[in-house]
Parts: C-alpha cells; sequence; structure tokens
C-alpha cells in the first residue's frame, strides 16, 4: 500500500482533509469500527505507573458495542450493523482504539489482528498505542502486512513538551515519540498517525503553536487535534477545579480561531483527521461547546475562508 501524501489543493480546500484523501485512496466509503480487544497500558498496569494518563477515561471515546468480553469478530458485526443504518459503507477499517494496542506479546496481537483483517469487510487496520510501546517486530509484521491491506498506526503524542508529558503522566518523552515514528517510517508501507492535545495544564499558545513547529519535521500522514477536555473521573478533573488558572480556558471561538494559526505553520503535506473531539455530555465537564463535530469543522473552514488562508501559509 502506497503512504503517497495527497496534497490540499487537489480538492481544492484550505487544508489538507482527511475524507478527500480517503474518497481518492478506496474510491469509495470506508468506515472505521472501534474495536476494544482487551489491552490494558503500562501506566495502568504498574510497569510505569499505575495511575494511567491524568485526562484519560476510556469511557469517554469508546462506541457501545466495544466491550472486550465480546469477540472482535461479534464487535466488527455489531459496528457494521450501528453504521450501515447510516452511511452506505460496504468496507470497513478495524480500529483497535481502546488502551494501548501494541502492548502484548507478538503472536496475541498477530491473532487478534488476523481475527480481523480476516473479515470479509474489513480492508484494513488501525492501530493505536503509545510511541514506547511499539517493537520491531511487531512493525515488520505489519510493514509485511500493509503490502496487501491498508494499515495505520496512530501514535499518541499529545505535546511536544517534556514538562507537559511527565505532569499528565503520559510516562515517555517527546523524544521517544520522534524515534518510533521515524523507525515506523522506515518500515516502509504504514501509514502514520499522530494525537496532539491542544490546552493541557501549564501550556500557553507559544507552547502548542510549537507542537505544530515540531510535528511539521516528522514523517507522519495523519494529524488528530483534540481539545483538552475535562472528563468525570480523571485527575485532571481535580486539577482543574482546584487550579483553574494553569489551563488555558478555549472558549469555541477562541478554539476556532487558535486552530487557524495552528493550521498556517503546520506542514502542509499533513492530513488533517480531526479538529476536536466529542465525549458523552453526562460525562464531559468542560468546555460546553454544544456543538456537533461536523458544525465546529464548518465553522473552522468559513473562518479560514473569511481570513483568505490556508494550511501551510506561514510553514
Amino acid at each position: 500500500m502506497n503512504r503517497t501524501k495527497i496534497f490540499n489543493n487537489e480538492n481544492k480546500k484550505l487544508y489538507n482533509d482527511f475524507p478527500s484523501f480517503f474518497k481518492k485512496l478506496f474510491s469509495q466509503r470506508v468506515q472505521k469500527l472501534s474495536i476494544n480487544s482487551g489491552f490494558t497500558c503500562p501506566n495502568r498496569d504498574g510497569t510505569k505507573s499505575l495511575n494511567a494518563c491524568s485526562y484519560c477515561n476510556n469511557l469517554s471515546f469508546r462506541p457501545f458495542y466495544c466491550e472486550p468480553k465480546k469477540t472482535i469478530t461479534e464487535q466488527i458485526n455489531e459496528g457494521i450493523k450501528f453504521f450501515s443504518k447510516k452511511y452506505p459503507s460496504k468496507k470497513y477499517l478495524a480500529y483497535f482504539q481502546s488502551f494501548t494496542n501494541t502492548y502484548a506479546d507478538i503472536n496475541i496481537l498477530k491473532e487478534k489482528y488476523e481475527e480481523a483483517i480476516s473479515h470479509k469487510s474489513i480492508i484494513g487496520l488501525v492501530i493505536g498505542t503509545r510511541p514506547d510501546c511499539v517493537e520491531d517486530e511487531i512493525l515488520n509484521y505489519l510493514s509485511d502486512l500493509a503490502k496487501k491491506k491498508f494499515i495505520s498506526i496512530e501514535y499518541g503524542v499529545e505535546s511536544t513538551k517534556n514538562e507537559t508529558l511527565k505532569f499528565i503522566n503520559r510516562c515517555h518523552t517527546f523524544e521517544e515519540s520522534k524515534e518510533t515514528i521515524m523507525r515506523t517510517y522506515e518500515k516502509k508501507n504504514i501509514y502514520i498517525g499522530a494525537h496532539l492535545i491542544l490546552g493541557l495544564p501549564n501550556e500557553n499558545e507559544i507552547d502548542i503553536l510549537n507542537h505544530a513547529k515540531e510535528i511539521s519535521k516528522l514523517p507522519i500522514n495523519f494529524l488528530k487535534l483534540h481539545q483538552l477536555q475535562i472528563i468525570k473521573g480523571t485527575k485532571i478533573e481535580n486539577q482543574f477545579m482546584n487550579n483553574p488558572e494553569i489551563f488555558i480556558k478555549f472558549s469555541l471561538e477562541s478554539y476556532i480561531n487558535f486552530v487557524i494559526k495552528f493550521l498556517e505553520i503546520l506542514n502542509p503535506n499533513i492530513i488533517i483527521e480531526r479538529f476536536v473531539s466529542q465525549s458523552p455530555r453526562n460525562l464531559l465537564i468542560s468546555p460546553l461547546w454544544g456543538l456537533k463535530n461536523f458544525e465546529i469543522i464548518d465553522k473552522i473552514e468559513k473562518k479560514l475562508k473569511e481570513k483568505n488562508t490556508w494550511q501551510g501559509k506561514f510553514f
């Protein structure tokens, strides 16, 4: 599978958008199906920590059908049944989303991945993981698999500032993220995604704009931007309540304007897969913007036009 990047001017967008990339790559609608394969994380099981990342509550982004007690095939079938009512998708990607999906013995990983890829409706894998949990053995395996199937690894980079990563208990450094991304790139065939959270504690706007500069230096294909969401039951909830001064409190309008600044200095070849996250209202404390993802994307696109600007304008 060729990882050639598709430049945004081909689809007349003012940023390099993910749907246009997928449409050109697959020539049909392809839907991601989240999978919970029952993995854990090294900063949950005591290998590095027992406290998890300070912002993390896995229930905030896990679909109802993703239960580890169900087989991967059962989750795929239920996901297809759910999405087929909304979208005319015929092909799907199995998205190993919950926790750290390369954090297991290689034989266990192969068993789970191959159960997914053997499903007749699955044409590839998207694997969410941490940059400190990917050995060359699994990269070699995925690189071979990627010769025939779409394979993408999403790395939780979250911040390029080590002080922040320590504060939120990520238990890895930005240098580890860079090293793992480069190892993945060298293996060929595998698409590479990265996640960044905008508004983490003790970061200012200059720090966050520097994330755009640093991530632009790396050979990633996709970028997911997440506004920091304060979720019930997390350590960061207590920090938000007790030390609100260490947080940037983005309004919807200020967040949109800030994303524009971020895009302007971002490498234009990086495909934007997401601008915002959306957690269940019953778990979300802040921010309460009250709009769906597509509505916020529409506002970002309109703002780009109003400002006569685009991704990479100042790259």
